[in-house]
């Protein structure tokens, strides 16, 4: 979850720093206090498009630094971490973006700089913003098939891991297949490009592991005078003036006279003998090893030429010599199959066709689940869109499938024949639609949050962002969207920027956005509200002028109102885990 959140000299925030807990955080403040430009701010540390347009008038550069604290071990942001070599520790995760004057944007995660492209990747893992005004993955249809999957995460990800398995060979085949069914011309070419480079490979007569035999001739010729003055000292040492085999012997014989005095003298006497023997061979090898040395400049030079050879060929044909032997032994397969096409191309074509009906039987296997799941989602969403007094309304998982007719022409694709898109109908005779088309505002919220509800545990983010999703709401609805946003921060961290004061009181922690003007310049503060300020706000919610006894008396009825709700929801939901 998002843990804290600073923010500095970023449109009209001079410099904030916000502690954000879990469950759910409710934004609230006047119309231009700055609540939307807090969550502009996480966007773009989410890797959102910035502008020079969000720094402070007169600042060089906006900073903007989140700390995210991951306890999931199983969430995708550790893998992703692990692809792009980003350190963390204690399962703790900082993003920053700045944003200087001159347009540039910078970008890390955990100190690290990454690209624009890698800060939104991990930002998706982490954070999933909803406004009025904005397209969320819960309304790209691209998606949908992601979250359908998602939704039986175990049956459909095992039939997906087998699918996938032959969808990938079956892909190996047919770009075997394209490139050896190139025209003649091609063909032609291709095949002297791979004579020539078989040719120059099979002239170098490369060994396994031959580079890094030469390379380390080569450095105990170029080190020849060090390693063999090391060599020499070393056996003086132990046996030439220095003597220092004599002063072991000497050590274990006077041990050995004295041994009949104390058994552990005998027991240090024969300890020292064992390193003696020990000694005496390795200075004997010592001896070899300067015997055998010599130094040739001929042969130094031989091993430069032949490294600049192999380092030559590394450029063109692989990093180490294996590499460069097993794309020599790819050229001659291919070689043998360009000039016996004809007969490759016959069994590719079988092949093909075999693994075609394999990966259909397996792709019609993972439509029929995800067929199953859709119908169960259904009746989920039906459920939840009842709970938004949407009960009229129909929402529908439509499938666009290939072929399902084994024989015929059949188009796989990574996902099997299925494409997923979601369509609702939110009055009874009216036809069903893209989500995006649906018209009313209202009725667009009361979705995403019955959607959200339904996939807030299954999507893997750590913190949902609502910014004013409840616009155009009010009376039972309002409750209903207040009662369902706690919902679905018993399952993610829920930041919620808010007008409506039902969904302010079912907060775990209430923010209250300000601004205020000091020497002529505007600033945003943030403050966390105590219960007796956060009754102040409430009042000033539902009056939206001057603060009664009567509007304070009914914000104190909201908050003991919501006090018991949630913790009948809680009790609902433990009872549900058990």
């Amino acid at each position: 979850m998002l843990t804290e959140l600073s923010i500095q000299d970023f449109a009209i925030i001079d410099k904030i720093s916000i502690t954000f807990h879990e469950g759910l955080t409710v934004l609230t403040g006047e119309t231009g206090a700055g609540k939307s430009i807090i969550i502009d701010a996480v966007q773009l540390l989410a890797g959102g498009r910035g502008s020079v347009e969000f720094v402070r008038h007169g600042a060089k550069k906006a900073d903007i630094e989140g700390l995210f604290i991951v306890d999931d071990k199983s969430h995708p942001i550790f893998a992703l971490s692990r692809q792009y070599g980003i350190e963390y520790q204690d399962h703790q995760f900082i993003l920053r973006r700045t944003i200087t004057a001159n347009g540039k944007s910078i970008c890390r995660v955990n100190s690290k700089l990454v690209t624009l492209g890698i800060l939104r990747e991990f930002g998706k893992t982490l954070i999933d913003i909803h406004s009025q005004h904005e397209t969320q993955s819960l309304m790209d249809e691209d998606q949908h098939i992601e979250l359908l999957d998602l939704y039986w995460p175990d049956k459909i990800e095992k039939a997906k891991k087998e699918y996938r398995k032959f969808y990938d060979q079956l892909s190996h085949l047919k770009s075997r297949y394209q490139r050896l069914s190139k025209n003649e011309q091609e063909t032609a070419q291709r095949l002297d490009l791979l004579q020539f480079q078989l040719h120059e490979l099979e002239q170098a007569q490369l060994q396994v592991n031959e580079d890094e035999q030469l390379e380390e001739e080569r450095g105990t010729l170029i080190n020849f005078e060090r390693i063999y003055s090391a060599l020499q000292e070393a056996y003086n040492s132990l046996y030439g003036e220095q003597k220092g085999l004599d002063w072991v012997s000497q050590a274990q014989i006077v041990l050995q006279e004295n041994s009949k005095f104390d058994s552990k003298i005998a027991d240090k006497a024969n300890e020292i003998a064992d390193y003696y023997f020990g000694l005496e061979e390795l200075t004997y090898d010592l001896g070899n090893m300067i015997e055998t040395m010599q130094y040739n400049p001929d042969r130094l030079n031989e091993i430069e030429a032949r490294l600049n050879e192999i380092n030559r060929l590394k450029k063109k044909y692989g990093s180490t010599v294996t590499e460069m032997l097993t794309y020599m032994a790819k050229i001659e397969e291919e070689i043998e199959e360009i000039n016996n096409k004809d007969s490759h191309l016959l069994k590719l074509q079988k092949q093909i066709e075999e693994k075609t009906k394999d990966a259909y039987l397996e792709a019609k296997e993972l439509h029929d689940i995800r067929q199953a799941a859709a119908k169960s989602l259904v009746e989920d969403i039906h459920d939840e869109l009842k709970d938004l007094y949407l009960e009229k309304a129909t929402f529908s998982v439509q499938f666009q499938s290939s072929t399902l007719q084994v024989g015929d022409e059949i188009e796989l694709h990574k996902n099997g024949i299925d494409q997923v898109s979601f369509l609702i109908s939110t009055n009874p005779g009216e036809p069903l639609k893209q989500l995006t088309k649906v018209a009313s505002g209202g009725e667009l919220s009361r979705i995403m949050l019955a959607l959200k509800k339904i996939f807030a545990k299954h999507q893997g983010v750590t913190s949902v962002i609502f910014d004013e999703v409840d616009t155009g709401v009010s009376g039972r609805v309002a409750q209903a969207i207040a009662e369902k946003i706690y919902l679905i921060s018993q399952e993610s961290q829920v930041l919620c920027i808010t007008h409506l004061p039902q969904v302010a009181a079912m907060a775990d922690t209430h923010k209250l956005i300000e601004k205020q003007t000091s020497d002529e310049r505007t600033t945003t503060h943030v403050i966390e509200l105590k219960p007796e300020s956060q009754i102040n706000e409430l009042a000033r919610m539902v009056t939206g002028t001057k603060l009664t006894e009567t509007a304070l008396d009914h914000a104190r009825e909201m908050l003991e109102m919501a006090a018991n709700l949630k913790q009948k929801k809680n009790n609902l939901t433990q009872k549900a885990r058990k």
